[in-house]
């Protein structure tokens, strides 16, 4: 199956994937719908972010990736709704992005913090102030 994934330069030297992270997980997000993915990626232009470029990649091989990496492979079915807070954070791009795209893949670091909402209490709940944050930027999509 062809899934769609958001790609910084790609065919380069320097290519990346989109990924969120979210706390301790870093999640990478495959549409099943090319033009879900794209929505996304004008999301993510609408807050300063890099234009990425829609690739269709074969899902297992994406999956296989994640799991090289460490990375969560989470996918975005066709009219997918959001249930939980979690996978509403999926749907919201990030308020802050990776300072640098350049990238070196034999370094391994730690991973960016760049969502808000990476905070999270050690019961899994989010306070007030980072609901709050989230429910602005999901507002302001509509």
């Amino acid at each position: 199956m062809r899934v769609y994934v958001l790609l910084f330069n790609p065919g380069t030297d320097n290519e990346g994937i989109h990924s969120l992270t979210i706390g301790d997980r870093n999640i990478l997000l495959m549409f099943e719908q090319e033009d879900d993915a794209s929505r996304y990626a004008m999301l993510l232009e609408a807050q300063d972010f890099p234009v990425p470029a829609v690739e269709a990649i074969d899902r297992e091989e994406i999956e296989e990736f994640c799991r090289e990496a460490g990375f969560e492979a989470h996918f975005i079915a066709r009219d997918f709704v959001p249930q939980t807070e979690f996978e509403r954070l999926l749907l919201a791009p990030p308020e802050l992005n990776q300072e640098s795209l350049d990238w070196d893949p034999e370094e391994r670091r730690e991973p960016p913090r760049a969502v808000a909402a990476e905070s999270e209490t050690e019961s899994g709940e989010f306070s007030n102030d980072e609901l709050d944050s989230i429910r602005r930027r999901l507002e302001g999509l509509l």
